[in-house]
């Protein structure tokens, strides 16, 4: 049997630093009988998508995200409507694509992944003329995504930090969805639209999201007080804020939002994205492979 062709994309700043060992963790622990290897390290914005494109246009086989939330999903832009498999070594700080799909976060059993798992496929989600994988969202979590890119340290104690500083100061925002021709006005504190579950660490926006259903599930948070923050938070990392009153959850396949902002997120990467967001699924368009 002929080895198959696998391709790591390693971006060498992503998170916390865990990706610095991927040389010798490839050596050691990749199967060799099974895979020729290569490894491509990205050396700019944007670049991740380019090297995953050239992988799949070479035909091979499997492409492996070696990073953080951002990086998995530039990489799999690559990797949309074509036969080669995306894999991940989540190495960022919330790694939220990778909880949702079970892929554990330590990198050795990550890596065994790889050697054994098995291929599914996946929905992916355009926004505008963005594609994203996991969840983007406009509202609360954009501006944090926003204030975090400026902050200079990641991790997640110094993304509670900037939450921490701009959940006083924040205020809700109006926003018209509009549902095969049915408009809806919601005054929210964000508005995320999941394809997979999480924003990462675990912090569930969208609990009961499927990734493979064809459809992207619109969790509408509510404006709400300090002392429901508190139960609001507990809630979404218990998994189960899909039951509180603040949150209302749209399913479909296609939406026209519009928002009083210009910024949005994708998977945790803010982005300028204008006042009107035309969002909708790409049914069955990504393969991934999971435990």
């Amino acid at each position: 049997m002929s080895r198959k062709r696998i391709c790591f994309i390693v971006n060498p700043i992503s998170g916390i630093g865990r990706q610095k060992v991927i040389e010798k963790l490839i050596y050691e622990q990749l199967d060799r009988s099974l895979f020729d290897y290569e490894i491509a390290y990205t050396k700019a914005a944007k670049h991740a998508m380019e090297l995953s494109a050239d992988a799949a246009s070479r035909n091979v086989d499997i492409v492996v995200a070696v990073g953080g939330d951002g990086s998995v999903n530039e990489i799999a832009r690559g990797l949309v409507d074509t036969t080669t498999v995306l894999a991940i070594i989540p190495t960022g700080s919330g790694n939220g694509l990778a909880r949702h799909l079970n892929i554990p976060i330590n990198i050795k059993k990550a890596m065994q992944v790889i050697n054994s798992g098995k291929t599914i496929t996946i929905d992916t989600v355009k926004m505008n003329n963005e594609t994203f994988v996991n969840v983007a969202g406009i509202g609360f979590d954009a501006h944090i995504g926003w204030e975090f890119s400026k902050f200079g340290k990641r991790g997640f104690s110094s993304y509670l930090k900037v939450i921490t500083r701009e959940l006083p100061r924040y205020k809700s925002q109006n926003f018209e969805l509009i549902i095969e021709d049915k408009s809806i006005f919601k005054k929210a504190f964000l508005i995320s639209f999941a394809n997979g579950s999480q924003w990462g660490n675990n912090a569930q926006i969208a609990p009961t999201a499927n990734i493979s259903d064809g459809e992207i599930d619109i969790a509408i948070l509510k404006d709400f007080n300090f002392l429901n923050a508190l139960r609001i938070g507990y809630r979404l990392l218990k998994g189960n804020l899909h039951q509180s009153s603040f949150l209302e959850i749209i399913r479909t396949t296609e939406v026209l939002v519009k928002q009083e902002g210009q910024i949005a997120h994708i998977d945790g990467e803010p982005i300028e994205i204008g006042k009107e967001l035309k969002i909708k699924v790409n049914p069955s368009s990504l393969n991934i492979l999971v435990p």
